[in-house]
Order: structure tokens, then C-alpha cells, then sequence
């Protein structure tokens, strides 16, 4: 087993060399430009660890991990386009550097290309990865369906809410996980169970996600805090509190949400005292916890030594408290 550092480098090395110049430019250089852009490089990682988890050698698994770290990529730049956002990761986002006809169509490329990286495993192999990744691609497509439809509802409940970060977010995490899993040749039992350890974290993730939007560092956080109140983005946090508040403390909530009067800074303020104040804030914490344990609670049935289960638990806690 090697260290997050070390696998990330390796990851980093050979995904230097998949983007390599190709013609036609226009179409490939806005997919290297976005694989370049960095990232923690989270599924991709968890994909080698998990090959090696299960026995077998971290570079066997190097082309499923550059599939999965393709495939985000490829949903971050039609993303973008569909929040006509201008920034990713403190840099030009694709549609603006280019134009959105080029962002549509490299996207595309990208999720062929992410299907071609399969064709090099055994048969058996690549059909577990293909089905799983076409499910997954499926769900992610959902998820971010649900976060659209999201911004025109008023009635968003929280276990809605937690669905569509499920698709939209934690099945990556897991699918990036079996990957490993699969190439290794673990059982089907093992492969399951890690899927859904890894769900399970991912779901975690983003519940802290939406915590440190509001409650986090902005010199270590790396997005503007508080980019989700200004947006009324119906997070874990905003729906916690709408569900906690008394009725005359709800329409005072969504009035503030909706306001126009008052600086961007006066409005994220207010809007993090209800946050506190409603006990959704605690709530958050004790759900991204809640996660996190049903994760460590799968490690107990996994068929993998106590020592390979240490070292999944650590990675979950560092998670769990991470402040980037």
C-alpha cells in the first residue's frame, strides 16, 4: 500500500501522457487544458488504492482511474456551460476560454474517450466496467437533473436532497472505488461493499462541501464561502434550517435568501447566524459524521485484513475533517 501522495503522482504522470497533443487542436486542446487544471485528483486515487486493497498492483488499475477522472471532467465542462460559470479551479472554465460549441463538443470526446480506455482489460473484465460505468454515467446525468429542477422548486425536501447528491456526486465515488475492485478480480460480494463504502463517503463529502461553503477558510477552502447562500442554493444547510425554524422564522429565512437590498456580505452573515441558530449547522456536522460511519460500518464485512481496513478508515476521517 503507498501513501495518497504517491498515488496521486503516479496518476498525475500518466495522465500526462494521455494528453498529449492531437488534431484536430480545437478539439483536444480544450481536454488537456481542463485535465491539467488539477484538482485533488479524488476518484482516480481511490480507484489505484482500491486495486490494491484487493491485491492487486496500483499501475493495472492506471487506465479505469484516467476513465473516471475523464468522465468528471467531461460533466465539470457541460456543467459550467450550464451554470455559465466563468471560473473552475481559479482558471478560465472551457466555454469561456473557448466558446460554448467547443465546450459541447470536447465534452463529448471526453466521455468517448473515457469508454476507450477499457478496451485494453480482458473481456470479462471490461464488460464489469462498462456496465458500471454506463450506470453510473446514467445516475449522474439524473443527479444533475434533480439539481436543476431544484431551482425552481420551493418544496425540496431533505431526503430528495440527499438523493441527488447521491447520483449527482457520491455514485463517482463508489463506482471509482469497485473499478479497483473489478480489475483486481475481487469477489462480487467485495465489490459491492466497497461500491457502497465508497457511496456512502461520497455522500459524506458533499455534506461537508456544503458546510464549508459557508463555515469554511476562504484562504484554504479554494471557492468563495458563502457562493451558495448568494446563488439560494437549496443545500443540506438551507434546507435544514427552512425544516427547523419556526413559521414566523421561515418567512423571514426566505426573504432574506431572496433579497436584493442589502451587500452580499450583510446577506451571507445573516443567512450563517440562521444557519447556527436553527441548529442546522450542528446538523450538518452530525450528518456528514452519520455518513461516514455507515461507510466504516461496511469495512466490518469486507474480506480484506484489519490493517487494509485501518487504512481506508484514516483516508474516511481525513475526509470527514478535512477544511479544503
Amino acid at each position: 500500500m503507498q501513501n495518497i501522495e504517491a498515488y496521486q503522482k503516479s496518476f498525475v504522470a500518466y495522465l500526462e501522457d494521455f494528453a498529449k497533443d492531437r488534431e484536430p487542436v480545437n478539439l483536444y486542446e480544450p481536454v488537456n487544458y481542463i485535465l491539467r487544471l488539477g484538482g485533488k485528483r479524488l476518484r482516480p486515487v481511490l480507484t489505484l488504492m482500491t486495486a490494491e486493497i484487493f491485491g492487486a498492483q496500483a499501475k493495472e488499475a492506471l487506465n479505469a482511474a484516467l476513465s473516471v477522472e475523464v468522465f468528471h471532467n467531461f460533466s465539470l465542462i457541460h456543467d459550467d456551460i450550464m451554470d455559465d460559470a466563468p471560473l473552475r479551479r481559479g482558471k478560465q472554465t472551457v466555454h469561456e476560454k473557448w466558446d460554448i460549441n467547443t465546450g459541447i463538443l470536447s465534452g463529448d470526446a471526453m466521455l468517448i474517450l473515457a469508454y476507450q480506455l477499457f478496451e485494453d482489460y480482458q473481456p470479462t473484465i471490461f464488460q464489469s466496467l462498462a456496465k458500471l460505468f454506463s450506470k453510473t454515467a446514467l445516475e449522474v446525468c439524473e443527479g444533475q437533473q434533480y439539481d436543476i429542477d431544484f431551482e425552481t422548486r420551493h418544496d425540496v425536501t431533505v431526503p430528495e436532497y440527499l438523493k441527488m447528491i447521491e447520483y449527482k456526486t457520491a455514485v463517482l465515488v463508489g463506482a471509482a472505488m469497485k473499478m479497483g475492485a473489478i480489475v483486481a478480480g475481487a469477489s462480487e460480494e467485495d465489490q459491492n461493499l466497497i461500491y457502497d463504502f465508497g457511496r456512502f463517503l461520497g455522500i459524506a463529502f458533499q455534506l461537508q462541501d456544503d458546510y464549508l461553503d459557508a463555515f469554511g477558510n476562504p484562504e484554504t477552502f479554494g471557492k468563495q464561502v458563502g457562493g451558495d447562500i448568494l446563488e439560494n442554493k437549496k443545500t443540506y444547510l438551507y434546507l435544514k434550517t427552512y425544516e427547523l425554524v419556526t413559521d414566523d422564522e421561515k418567512s423571514e429565512f426566505l426573504n432574506l435568501m431572496n433579497t436584493s437590498s442589502v451587500s452580499n456580505d450583510e446577506k451571507v452573515e445573516k443567512v450563517k447566524r440562521l444557519f447556527n441558530a436553527s441548529g442546522a449547522s450542528a446538523a450538518t456536522q452530525l450528518a456528514v459524521k452519520d455518513y461516514t460511519e455507515k461507510a466504516f460500518g461496511v469495512l466490518e464485512m469486507l474480506n480484506i485484513s484489519e490493517d487494509k481496513k485501518q487504512v481506508l478508515k484514516l483516508f474516511g476521517n481525513q475526509l470527514m475533517n478535512r477544511r479544503v
